[in-house]
């Protein structure tokens, strides 16, 4: 007998997060093998919803064996059949599964982020093309790496997804709202003061529409009003691989200095990856304080009540953004401990708690 929980979230995924209706042809990605039972669900539910559902299999098996054996022209090309996918596509659904996170440790950093360039060209499409939405599905493997029990991790997944998404809503537009009235941002922190305008830019409000879990509100900054460094507590995690200690430098929005206590060539190749890299395209605040732990991965870490994260490099279009890097690579500071939000010179965050 399956879990019906699976059912339940299908249900969400289709007839909520991609509002799914006859005719739609709908993309779906089954990362891994453990994300059958829910790609066999969400299947099921698009069928019932009248729309045309396909699977694709990915994993990052088949990705390390193109790193690892593939030359320059076949790791830097753009893989045409998931490209058409997101062309056919009205909607996609990624199912992403956990695997080991140091698969990619021994391929160098340059193949790595190659890689990553030819394959942030389908994730842009998906952004222009498609209704979308990403599920992280955790296994034995994301247990391990988020140092937890998988019973305990899959109580924990289904607890921050099977929610009233709508009622969600409310409650995040209305702190979306304090966000969207604010010209200036600046967040202080350990070894943490920066400050970057908004001004003409919208903050979105995230509620299950594009992750799963879900929970924040993000926004692009102006491009070149980045000021001041930040230091982050939780390290950035790319493709598996932790960077520790990241310490950024802003000067008329660009990253002038960077150093990290791990992975520093890895830094300085996303950071070169093109020109727009070394930029912020990102601007999050996570807002879901039912996920308290850091589990060394983005669709959860984002989601974090009591954080923010930058993400150096493409915006979103749906913010007024206008960086279009290849790169997108998200890394989480912690304010529950030591921090503060000012808006246009107002504090409106301290230590883990909002004061509006």
């Amino acid at each position: 007998m399956t879990d019906p929980r699976w059912d339940q979230l299908a249900d969400i995924l289709v007839n909520y997060s991609t509002d799914t209706k006859r005719g739609d042809k709908v993309q779906i990605t089954m990362m891994e093998i453990d994300t059958f039972p829910l790609a066999r669900a969400v299947h099921a539910a698009a069928v019932k919803a009248g729309a045309l559902p396909h699977i694709e299999f990915q994993s990052a098996y088949l990705e390390r064996d193109m790193m690892r054996f593939g030359d320059s022209e076949q790791i830097d090309r753009i893989p045409e059949m998931s490209a058409y996918g997101m062309e056919w596509a009205d909607v996609y659904i990624g199912l992403r599964g956990a695997r080991n996170p140091h698969e990619l440790t021994d391929i160098s950093a340059d193949k790595i982020a190659a890689r990553k360039r030819a394959m942030g060209a389908v994730s842009a499409m998906r952004n222009d093309l498609t209704r979308w939405v990403l599920v992280r599905v955790p296994n034995e493997s994301f247990a391990q790496q988020a140092e937890t029990s998988l019973d305990d991790m899959m109580g924990f997944f289904f607890n921050a997804t099977l929610r009233d998404w709508a009622a969600e809503r409310t409650r995040l537009v209305e702190l979306q709202e304090v966000f969207q009235r604010a010209e200036t941002v600046r967040i202080v922190g350990e070894e943490t003061d920066i400050s970057f305008s908004t001004k003409g830019r919208l903050y979105v409000v995230a509620d299950g529409k594009l992750n799963m879990p879900d929970g924040e509100i993000f926004t692009a900054p102006v491009d070149d009003s980045v000021e001041g460094q930040i230091y982050f507590e939780f390290p950035g995690v790319y493709v598996g691989q932790k960077v520790e200690g990241i310490r950024l430098t802003f000067e008329g929005g660009k990253v002038v200095a960077a150093s990290a206590a791990s992975n520093l060539d890895l830094l300085e190749q996303l950071l070169d990856m093109d020109d727009e890299a070394r930029y912020i395209g990102e601007f999050g605040v996570g807002l879901n304080f039912g996920i308290d732990r850091f589990s060394y991965d983005i669709l959860y870490d984002e989601k974090i009540g009591g954080t923010i994260h930058l993400a150096l490099g493409r915006a979103y279009k749906e913010c007024r953004g206008l960086n279009q890097s290849a790169l997108h690579w998200d890394i989480v500071k912690d304010l529950r401990r030591q921090g503060q939000i000012f808006l246009d010179g107002t504090m409106i965050f301290e230590d883990g708690a909002y004061l509006v």
